[in-house]
């Protein structure tokens, strides 16, 4: 959260437009936050119902003056959004990415979306959307090699160099987790609803460890769960702890591997998954600092509205 004294007025709108859910913040000049709203009228429902329905009805509710300007990010940019926001070509400095935001044309307001960023390597093509604002928002000194991780139902893991996006990488960790979870043999051992796992839980632990140790090769593994319930009595709660740091250190083992072993790990995240993924980082040896990715989206959309020139200032980032 930026200091100084707040102007009690609003002169922006800050809202994070998800696939299920919408946050939306009013930001005075200096960067404060003065009021909140959250939804479930995600990019799902907003498809049905329009997106600027949606998004006045919400500022009405917060009595936002009509000619604010608003500032978006995620999934309201995609192919299947409002407005597809182009994705922008790394490498590319933080700044610049906010910067190209999108205009939504037809609108009283001045509405923008910031872009996500595409990798066009032949062998490691990748997107992201979204997390781009995270990014903004972590904290990241202005010089210097940064490597964040991002957890989730798609993990991101970003190398920022000098301010800027250097790479980055996807791993599918939560989707598998769901897949197998809920389509493979692995549903006989983790039961209809797999509990949630706890980060000083030993089988987690234990089975993260073997993931580091064996450098990212999980799919051996894999059967061994089910059959830990066969032959050792392995509960569901404990098979799913099995699972989740069979997936999460095989991740991070990997990524190790791209960006380099050693050093330290950004980690954007929040409540549980924070939890583990810092018991992970911390079991592969690796220095963590947390961000709360709330408070990140949230201060990444400030940056993004002063580099759009919706609030005074200029961005913390190159």
């Amino acid at each position: 959260m930026n200091s100084g004294s707040p102007s009690k007025a609003p002169a922006v709108a800050a809202v994070d437009w998800g696939t299920t859910r919408l946050r939306v913040w009013l930001v005075d000049e200096a960067g404060n936050v003065l009021a909140e709203r959250r939804g479930d009228d995600g990019l799902i429902t907003a498809q049905a119902a329009g997106f600027s329905t949606i998004l006045e009805g919400h500022l009405a509710a917060m009595s936002a003056p009509e000619a604010m300007p608003v500032i978006v990010c995620g999934m309201a940019g995609s192919r299947q959004g409002w407005l597809e926001a182009p994705y922008v070509t790394v490498p590319a400095p933080i700044g610049a990415i906010l910067a190209g935001a999108a205009r939504i044309p037809g609108q009283r307001r001045d509405i923008r979306i910031v872009p996500g960023l595409a990798q066009r390597q032949a062998d490691t093509p990748d997107v992201l959307r979204g997390e781009e604002t995270q990014l903004a928002g972590a904290g990241l000194p202005a010089k210097g090699r940064h490597l964040v991780c991002m957890p989730g139902t798609h993990s991101k893991w970003v190398l920022v160099e000098d301010g800027a996006v250097a790479g980055f990488g996807t791993w599918p960790t939560g989707e598998l987790f769901s897949v197998l979870a809920a389509h493979s043999i692995l549903r006989h051992s983790l039961g209809e609803q797999p509990k949630p796992v706890a980060p000083g839980n030993p089988f987690f632990r234990r089975w993260c460890e073997q993931a580091l140790a064996d450098g990212g090769d999980i799919t051996s593994r894999l059967f061994s769960i089910r059959a830990a319930g066969l032959l050792q009595d392995l509960n569901p709660g404990d098979a799913a702890a099995c699972l989740s740091g069979l997936l999460i250190g095989g991740e991070i083992a990997s990524a190790s591997r791209r960006y380099g072993k050693g050093g330290s790990v950004v980690l954007v995240a929040s409540g549980g998954l924070g939890a583990l993924y810092t018991e992970a980082l911390s079991l592969a040896g690796l220095a963590v600092r947390t961000v709360d990715a709330d408070e990140a989206v949230r201060a990444g959309l400030i940056e993004a509205a002063r580099e759009n020139g919706m609030i005074a200032g200029s961005g913390v980032v190159a």
